[in-house]
Parts: structure tokens; C-alpha cells; sequence
């Protein structure tokens, strides 16, 4: 059971990460251990496990895909997606120099963490952290300027490729929801059907379901097409394939940097949010603001190395 609530609250924390734009809930699962695990697992989703299942051997094919720690660690990722999704909302709008300053420190010590998992740094390596730095930070630097889109197809779409990005460290699928329009959509749905669930409001789930179903969809395709690729670059190209991944954690501070003016864009005139330097953000807004970054970026980089710390001992504690 011990086991079974680490893995849960594991889950729980992935799901809150791929709650926010810029923050990656893959880094989650790979700092605490159950990356590959993941993966793996969910690669095992094949033709041979259909086999089983349709010839009645359900023990096997639970087996055959770790089903207990699937069903464990994706109970956890569902409960943090539709209990946070409104808290998320809340600080975002109110509080968002908070927000992202306890994100950047937990970016930044989750790289920090990552380099140590390369077994040889040589040119290779090198190369692919520099690239994935400059790969992460172009992508961040996109301002989305697609419009909302509520079709099916599209929201389809849109869950195959989110999905892709959510189990990369580094590269956030939240944020490629921004980018695709569909951000605000797929929260705001996965808000009401938490409070029609809570309420009871069955009608209230009713039409919210389709889009849940279908970007629902969207994700275990793109999920069981993606997670195979990646297992066979982690078990051939393993150090660079961490190099890049590093690389992606470094850039994706560009979007989540908590120091940001609202400036208006010479093309189009609409506003757009561009990062400035903390002495900027001083002048403007008074010491304060540069204090409560800088404090929630500690409390973030802090709780990485304590998760890290804490899934150690736990798992010293197992072994003995």
C-alpha cells in the first residue's frame, strides 16, 4: 500500500504539472523515477496484449501491461487534472508572478537533477543539449494566434499532439495547447465536469463528455504511438536522448520566466507579454515583487530536491 500511495501521489504530480503551460508533467516522472517504467508500460499496449484480452485471459494481459501501476499512477494524474484545474485558473489570473516563479525553480533544479543521469558527457552530448535548448526556447517563444477551435476532429488533433509533449521532460503540453488555441478550452472543460461530478449535475456532465471522450481519444493514440518511439531511443541513444531532453528543460525557462510587461505588438497592436529583467520589474512594481519571485523560485527549486531526497529514502526503505 506504501508503494501503491507513492506511486498515486507520483501521478498526482505529473498531473498537476501538465496542468500549467511551461511545466512538463514527463519531468515529474522522471525525477521521481518512473520515467522508463512509464513507457515501457504503456509500449506494452500491443497486439499481443489485445490477444489476451479478447481470449478471456485477463490476468495475463493485466500483467502483460503493469496494469496495476497504469491504473495507480493514471487515478493520480486524473485527480490532480480535475481537482486543480480550477485552482490553476484562479492563480493564473491573480497570481501569476507567483505561479511561474515557483515553476522556474522547479525547472531549473529538475535539469540540475537530470544532468547526473548522463553517463558520458562528450561532443555528442553536447551538441544535443545545445540543441535542445534552442529547439525549447524557439517553440516557447511562439505566440499562439490560433483562434479557439470546438470541433471534434480539431480537439482530436489537438490530445495527439499535446500528448506527445506531456511525457517529454521539458517541453510542456499545456503549452502546445496554448499554441494550438485549445488551452483554455480543455480546462474549462475539465473544470465544469469536476463540478458536475461534485454536484451531481448529470446533465452538466452530459455536455461536457464528447470533448472529454474525444481529446480523450486523441491522447491514447497518440500516446501508444509516441511512448514506442521513445523507448527505443532511451534504450539505444540514451545519453543523448537525456542531453536533448536537458537541453528542452533550459530552453522552456523562457516561458515560464516570472518577470513579464504587457507591451503592445507594432504588426497587429494587440498586447503581448515579453520577459524583462528583474531591475525592470522592480522599477515598475516595487521590491515586493522581486522578493516574492525570487522566494517561490527557492520554494520551487527546494521541493524538487526534497521529492528527489524523499523518493530515495523511500526507495532505500523498500529495498531494506
Amino acid at each position: 500500500m506504501k508503494s501503491k500511495l507513492m506511486l498515486f501521489l507520483k501521478g498526482f504530480g505529473m498531473g498537476a504539472a501538465d496542468v500549467v503551460p511551461g511545466v512538463s508533467g514527463g519531468t515529474i516522472a522522471f525525477i521521481t523515477g518512473i520515467y522508463e517504467e512509464l513507457l515501457n508500460s504503456i509500449k506494452s499496449v500491443d497486439v499481443t496484449a489485445f490477444k489476451l484480452f479478447f481470449s478471456g485471459k485477463f490476468k495475463l494481459f493485466w500483467q502483460h501491461i503493469n496494469g496495476t501501476f497504469l491504473l495507480v499512477l493514471f487515478g493520480g494524474i486524473g485527480v490532480a487534472l480535475f481537482s486543480l484545474a480550477k485552482l490553476i485558473i484562479y492563480l493564473l489570473e491573480n497570481h501569476p508572478v507567483q505561479i511561474w516563479s515557483f515553476f522556474f525553480g522547479l525547472i531549473i533544479a529538475s535539469a540540475l537533477l537530470m544532468i547526473k543521469t548522463v553517463k558520458t558527457w562528450n561532443s555528442s552530448a553536447m551538441v544535443a543539449l545545445i540543441a535542445g535548448g534552442l529547439i525549447a526556447y524557439f517553440i516557447t517563444g511562439i505566440t499562439s494566434v490560433a483562434d479557439e477551435n470546438a470541433s471534434l476532429y480539431y480537439i482530436f488533433l489537438c490530445g495527439m499532439i499535446a500528448i506527445c509533449a506531456m511525457i517529454l521532460p521539458g517541453i510542456s503540453g499545456s503549452f502546445i495547447l496554448l499554441l494550438l488555441g485549445s488551452y483554455e478550452l480543455v480546462l474549462r472543460t475539465v473544470k465544469s465536469a469536476g463540478e458536475a461530478a461534485i454536484s451531481a449535475n448529470l446533465q452538466g456532465m452530459l455536455d461536457v463528455l464528447p470533448i472529454i471522450l474525444v481529446f480523450a481519444g486523441g491522447c491514447i493514440v497518440g500516446l501508444a504511438a509516441f511512448s514506442r518511439v521513445l523507448s527505443w531511443l532511451f534504450q539505444h541513444y540514451h545519453d543523448l536522448l537525456v542531453a536533448l531532453l536537458i537541453g528542452f528543460l533550459f530552453g522552456s525557462l523562457n516561458r515560464v520566466w516570472p518577470w513579464k510587461e504587457s507591451v503592445q505588438a507594432l504588426t497587429d497592436k494587440h498586447n503581448i507579454e515579453v520577459n524583462i529583467s528583474p531591475f525592470r520589474a522592480t522599477e515598475l512594481y516595487g521590491d515586493n515583487y522581486l522578493l516574492a519571485a525570487i522566494s517561490l523560485c527557492i520554494v520551487g527549486l527546494l521541493s524538487v530536491l526534497c521529492t528527489e531526497w524523499l523518493a530515495k529514502k523511500l526507495s532505500s526503505l523498500d529495498v531494506g
